[in-house]
Order: structure tokens, then C-alpha cells, then sequence
């Protein structure tokens, strides 16, 4: 969540009467981050504090979520008992091929058979036409050739019905196991959102940079959406301030300004100043494209017709620059760039 501190911003002109004035006059803001708790429950670690910087990434607490690792474990014993429930084709299908093979292995063999039979055939074909040897012989030969091939014909259609048993086992399985493997599905998916959920009760700081508040406290009850802190980058602060349409021409993208803190105060001829403003050099980011009113609380009909543009500075700070403090601009020559 980004949010800035609204701040009244006093523009003092660079040709004012007083020749010491900064051209421009702003506040220090910086981007803050409220981080929210993504899970419900008790808190049972949240070790930050306020001040304290945190690297992005960082784990800074826990809550109790033991509800949804229970649900997980449920669901994890539910996928164990469908395994159980599948109906497996292999074992039937090991013994039919065990039977495939014998069939094949006979099959084999009666063609070895056959094929001495008919070397047989030829052989007293020649005979008988030599009158050499009886014609039963031979009439003998044919019939053990003709049983034989009809043994080998129903072998063969044997070997084809059972391999049509396996292919029925295996689709008679696939579909008893189609209804699992679906309400499997269901509960991988239920399990992996559980999963993220559970995840979620990890607090992970997702930015790095200072906590600037701290909302709540261990042990107490934490709901998805509950500002848990606030945390903003403080390496470098952000001048919000206003400059006149005549000064805008001046200004432009990535130029270097001098920004004063604590500046000595103008105040009258012989009155003593504070100590020495601190300096820092920033630089321009951004510049608004719309002109706006000055931004005052209360403004007369002269002071609503002076427009001005809002100016984003980035500066580098050392660990003396705070939000909300005030910091002048000056970029104009005669002002000791």
C-alpha cells in the first residue's frame, strides 16, 4: 500500500525582497509500505520493532495454521486409500501372455512338424509314381498333413482371443480407474491450495527498508487483510515541493539541486541564527505536467489564482533526514550552487 504524507508546502519566490530566500520549499516523504497479514490466526512469532530494518525477504513471524496442516494430512491418507481402490490389469494380464507363449511355442513346433511332413509327402509321391511303394502310404501322409495344419489354424485363433482378453482387461481396468483417478485429481488440487495457504502463514517482509509502525503484537489474532506494520526505504527520501510557472523553464529531469536543512533564519538585521544548514545534493525526478493551486488550507480569491507545479527531489540521506522535515531548494546562481 503506497501512501505519502500530506504536507503544506510554502513556495518563496527566488526575486522575493529578502535575497537570502530559497527558491522553493518542500517536505521530505518516502514511499511506505502497510504489510498485511495474508492468513488467520493466532500469531505465534512477530519479532520486529519499530526502527528496526529489515532486509526483503526476511522472514519476521508465523501464524498458527495448524487447522490447514490437518487438512492436508486428511487429505494426504484420502489419495493412500484411493491407490488402494485402483483395480490392476497386470496380474491377470501376466498370466494370459504366459499362456500367449505356450500357444506360440506349439505353434513352432507343429510347423516343424508340417514341414517334415510334407518333405515326407514329396518323397513317396515319387515312389508311388515309381510303383516303388503303396499309394496308402502316401494317402496316410496326406491326412497327418491336413490334421496337422488344422492344428496349427486353431492355435493360431486361440493365441488372437487371448490377446483380445488382455486388450479387454486392460480397457475394463482403465475405466474402473478413470472415476479414481479423476477424484484423485480433486484432491491434488484441493491439496496444492492448501499448500499455498499454508505458505501464506510464513510473514515475509517483501520490501527492504525501516519499520515505521507497528500495529499489532504476538499472540494476538491476525485476519487476511490485517495491518500487521508499516515499512518504508529510507536509504533515500523523496522533497515534494512547489515551484512557479516562471521557475519551471529552470528545472528539468535528472538536474542536480541544492537542498538546505535547518537553514539559518532570515529574521531581523542583528538577530542571532541557528547553526550552520546542512546540505545535501539531490536530484530532480519528476515534475508534474498539471498546474495546480497554491496548496494552502485556506486560500483568498488572489492566492487561487497562482498556479504552481509539484517537483519530486531524490535524495540521498544519511540517516539525518526524516519525513515529514522540512528542506529548502536552491538552484538559481547568485544563490552559491
Amino acid at each position: 500500500m503506497k501512501k505519502h504524507f500530506i504536507f503544506i508546502a510554502i513556495l518563496l519566490s527566488a526575486c522575493g525582497k529578502n535575497g537570502n530566500a530559497p527558491d522553493a520549499t518542500g517536505v521530505f516523504e518516502a514511499q511506505e509500505t502497510i504489510i498485511s497479514a495474508e492468513a488467520a490466526g493466532v500469531l505465534r512469532q512477530f519479532s520486529i520493532s519499530e526502527g528496526q530494518n529489515l532486509e526483503a525477504g526476511q522472514e519476521v513471524g508465523a501464524i498458527d495454521c495448524t487447522g490447514l496442516g490437518l487438512q492436508k494430512d486428511q487429505i494426504s491418507a484420502s489419495e493412500r486409500a484411493l491407490e488402494l481402490k485402483k483395480t490392476q490389469a497386470a496380474p491377470q494380464n501376466q498370466i494370459i501372455s504366459t499362456q500367449i507363449a505356450v500357444q506360440e511355442s506349439q505353434i513352432a513346433t507343429q510347423n516343424e512338424q508340417l514341414s517334415v511332413l510334407e518333405n515326407e509327402q514329396s518323397r513317396l509321391k515319387k515312389l508311388v509314381a515309381a510303383q516303388a511303394a503303396p499309394s496308402k502310404q502316401l494317402d496316410d501322409a496326406n491326412g497327418q498333413i491336413s490334421i496337422l495344419k488344422k492344428q496349427i489354424l486353431a492355435n493360431q485363433a486361440q493365441v488372437k482371443v487371448l490377446q483380445q482378453q488382455m486388450r479387454s482387461q486392460t480397457e475394463s481396468s482403465d475405466i474402473a480407474n478413470r472415476g479414481i483417478l479423476s477424484e484423485k485429481q480433486l484432491l491434488a488440487a484441493r491439496k496444492a491450495q492448501l499448500d499455498d495457504q499454508i505458505s501464506r502463514c510464513k510473514i515475509l517482509n517483501p520490501v527492504k527498508g525501516t519499520v515505521l509502525s507497528k500495529y499489532v503484537e504476538r499472540f494476538e489474532m491476525a485476519a487476511p487483510g490485517k495491518a500487521l506494520y508499516k515499512i518504508a526505504n529510507l536509504e533515500k527520501l523523496t522533497l515534494r515541493a512547489y515551484v512557479t510557472g516562471e521557475q519551471l523553464p529552470n528545472l528539468k529531469l535528472g538536474q542536480p539541486l541544492k537542498i538546505e536543512i535547518n537553514p539559518r533564519p532570515t529574521g531581523q538585521p542583528g538577530e542571532k541564527g541557528d547553526a550552520t544548514p546542512k546540505t545535501y545534493t539531490g536530484t530532480i525526478t519528476w515534475v508534474s505536467d498539471k498546474a495546480e493551486f497554491t496548496p494552502k488550507s485556506i486560500q483568498t480569491k488572489n492566492e487561487r489564482a497562482n498556479l504552481v507545479y509539484a517537483v519530486k527531489i531524490e535524495v540521498p540521506n544519511d540517516g539525518f533526514l526524516k519525513i515529514g522535515m522540512y528542506g529548502d531548494v536552491r538552484w538559481t546562481a547568485d544563490k552559491k550552487l
